[in-house]
């Protein structure tokens, strides 16, 4: 006997499958319920796969009770109740297959009608896949506060999906068991950028992204945290460098900064300049800071021109990505694509002051895999900034009921985000 599968988004789906692509009689061995699509576990639809074989004597009363029953007994969540109207639609189907099979017609064309004409019976009550469902109240909720905080469409498909495969109807009723498992979902897909001990010195930090983002503020303030120390990191000597010579104001503000916290500042133009200032500079500095070119993501030759000089850095270069808070969710995607070819190890972001709404950003990195850094939220020197952590990400999200202390247990940063200055 030889075994073969099908895949499909439901039983009946499965079947009419193989009565299409085979047109001879089957019998079911198995089935199972599958996620299809989807990336990394991610935002998959559900499914069903059906293993069968093709039996020497036809059975059709054998197929109706075992395959029809289980699809309309699927269809929905578990564990909702059919409605009268539907459980008639299901006698009648199986009262017209086991007819077919009683009368000897056994033709595969037969039942492949009988099988379409159940489908199209289906799709009219509302049984089919495609039909909208009654939705338990908990998926209504999820959906609202995360709508609320502006989770993309996408993630919040894919944590409803994920609702559906892990709760039960009873653990669905307790709305609070919903909301705290969501919250820990929220910061699981929250990635923490790791600084990894540097092995080889001088390290070489280097910040890109779109115009008005606060480079170079950041800049200034990641100058202070290493160059003037807090009570958790001590000082280092510290050097910052601006390509941005063409406006004149990131240059004299850096330059006025560095003169405040006794950090020497460089300006260069070309990758030449660039490998003369590290060579020079490498035994008397510890940390690099490079600030620097505001572009357009969608300026794809300035983009270019500014990789050219950032070559001069090297392949040690550390290179950290700065995103708005404030930005909306479809520039979110094109930056952090568009900025790609710069291989930053993480996202810097900044003006948290500036919105309410951080599901857009949450939505975005964890789509795309990247993690977070620091966070900014004001252009105070050298204050205003802080190591990223998911604690304060999901404090910040509207309409949950937090417990920090569970969360903080959940997600331990091992070290106070707040820099405290000495």
């Amino acid at each position: 006997m030889e075994m073969f599968i099908e895949q499909g988004e439901s039983r009946e789906d499965c079947m009419l499958k193989i009565a299409s692509k085979y047109n001879r009689q089957f019998q079911i061995l198995s089935q199972k319920e599958i996620r299809i699509g989807g990336v990394m576990g991610l935002f998959s639809k559900p499914g069903v796969q059906v293993e069968f074989y093709f039996p020497q004597q036809r059975n059709v009363s054998a197929m109706s009770k075992h395959g029809l029953h289980y699809q309309f007994a699927k269809d929905g969540q578990p564990g909702y109740k059919l409605e009268e109207e539907k459980m008639k639609v299901i006698a009648a189907a199986r009262k017209n297959i086991n007819e077919i099979s009683l009368s000897g017609k056994e033709s595969s064309q037969q039942i492949l009608d009988a099988l379409k004409e159940i489908k199209d019976k289906v799709e009219q009550t509302g049984l089919s896949s495609g039909a909208k469902k009654e939705e338990h109240p908990a998926f209504n909720r999820v959906s609202e506060l995360l709508k609320l905080n502006d989770f993309s469409d996408k993630y919040i498909t894919g944590m409803i999906n994920r609702l559906r495969r892990e709760f039960s109807l009873e653990q669905l009723d307790n709305l609070d068991t919903v909301q705290d498992k969501l919250l820990e979902w929220i910061g699981e897909s929250i990635g923490i950028f790791k600084e990894e001990p540097v092995v080889r010195k001088p390290r070489i930090m280097v910040l890109v992204g779109p115009t008005g983002v606060g480079k170079t503020t950041t800049i200034s303030k990641l100058a202070a945290i290493y160059g003037i120390g807090t009570d958790e990191i001590q000082a280092i000597d510290v050097r910052m460098i601006t390509i941005d010579a063409f406006r004149i104001c990131a240059k004299d503000q850096l330059e006025q900064i560095g003169n405040i916290m006794q950090i020497p500042v460089s300006c260069v133009v070309n990758k030449q300049e660039l490998k003369k200032e590290l060579a020079l500079y490498s035994d008397s500095t510890e940390l690099f800071l490079i600030d620097t070119i505001g572009k357009s993501p969608k300026d794809s030759s300035k983009l270019g021109e500014m990789k050219e000089i950032l070559d001069g850095a090297g392949k040690a270069a550390e290179f950290h990505l700065v995103i708005s808070a404030a930005t909306k969710t479809s520039d979110i995607e094109d930056i952090l694509q568009q900025f790609e070819p710069f291989n930053y190890r993480s996202v810097v972001l900044s003006k948290m002051d500036e919105t309410d709404r951080i599901g857009n950003i949450i939505s975005a990195l964890a789509e795309k895999n990247k993690c977070l850094s620091y966070i900014t939220d004001g252009q105070t020197v050298p204050v205003d900034i802080r190591r990223a952590s998911v604690v304060r990400f999901l404090i910040n999200l509207e309409g949950f009921k937090v417990n920090r202390d569970k969360i903080e247990s959940l997600f331990p940063s091992g070290e106070a985000d707040q820099f405290k200055w000495r």
